[in-house]
């Protein structure tokens, strides 16, 4: 395998994910995936496309038997339960009707929020561990890059997690600062060297302080690339 090849890369990728690579081959992407940022986010980009085109789980009919069981169940009921009696009662129907046009209300206002926050989000990015561990989220607007983990990361210690952004064709990354590894992040949108579809943000383990060259220097804890929503 040619890790230093784009059109390699991109195939290797692809297999690694489906799983079709012989296990010492998978060990080596593994190995190469925390050091070869390429092959990494060639990777989140493979296991977000197949999630996109997996099919949806067949429905599942239940056996004849349950319903069966059921209608048998029903038939040897000949007393009024206490469920029953509710059943029938018009002031449970009344209360019925009441909560499900407050239901109804809720949701529509709920909706009309989501609408409305969905209309100032503009790009959005889900960073995935090259090989294991948590995923990191990416929500860009006009104001804000908000990032957070979607489950809190353990640091070793002395180590600092920094958020970085390389934007198509851009000649390195850029860091974005340090971030918390167990709760959401806010970096103003003014720090980005630019925002463009297909642009690339990660979090890398370095030393406490921040990487002291200015680049990435540490290990990849999540890549990805941004979609426009």
């Amino acid at each position: 395998m040619n890790f230093r090849n784009a059109d390699e890369i991109v195939e290797v990728a692809g297999e690694y994910v489906l799983g079709v690579l012989p296990q010492a081959e998978m060990d080596a992407v593994e190995r190469e995936m925390l050091r070869n940022r390429e092959l990494a986010a060639a990777v989140g980009f493979w296991r977000d496309k197949l999630l996109e085109i997996a099919p949806p789980p067949p429905a599942v009919t239940p056996p004849a038997q349950l319903w069966q069981g059921i209608h048998r169940q029903l038939r040897g009921t000949s007393h009024p339960t206490a469920v029953s009696r509710w059943w029938n009662s018009l002031h449970f129907w009344r209360f019925g009707g009441i909560a499900g046009l407050l239901a109804t209300v809720l949701l529509s206002v709920y909706l009309v929020f989501t609408m409305q926050e969905q209309e100032h989000a503009a790009y959005l990015a889900v960073l995935q561990p090259p090989v294991s561990g948590t995923p990191w989220l990416v929500e860009i607007d006009g104001q804000a890059v908000r990032l957070r983990p979607l489950a809190p990361v353990e640091l070793p210690p002395g180590r600092s997690v920094q958020f970085w952004t390389k934007p198509e064709g851009a000649d390195a990354p850029t860091s974005l600062g340090l971030v918390a590894p167990d709760k959401p992040s806010v970096v103003a949108t003014d720090r980005l060297p630019g925002l463009g579809p297909n642009q690339l943000f990660e979090v890398t383990l370095e030393p406490q302080y921040g990487s002291p060259t200015g680049r990435p220097t540490g290990q990849i804890l999540a890549v990805g690339k941004a979609v426009r929503l």
